[in-house]
């Protein structure tokens, strides 16, 4: 694959998923990215919120089920 086509994820949008905390439920107060799997995975099944909350859900579920965790790691402490 050459660098033209290679899929690199936006930082800002990382940096955002890496801040957000879950405003609602058993996990409310916790950064979105240390949401446990089972309950990503659980949205993905019943539904995802609207708006900028399940679009986010959205995108750690794809990161979760992916193995990518480890692009948060640079961004936990900022």
């Amino acid at each position: 694959m050459n660098e033209k086509n290679e899929c690199r994820p936006d930082p800002e949008v990382l940096l955002a998923l890496a801040r957000m905390r879950m405003p609602f439920g058993r996990y409310k107060d916790r950064l979105l990215i240390d949401l446990p799997e089972r309950y990503v995975v659980w949205f993905s099944q019943k539904g995802f919120p609207d708006g900028s909350l399940g679009e986010m859900l959205r995108m750690v579920y794809e990161i979760k089920v992916n193995g990518l965790e480890y692009l948060f790691d640079p961004l936990r402490n900022l």
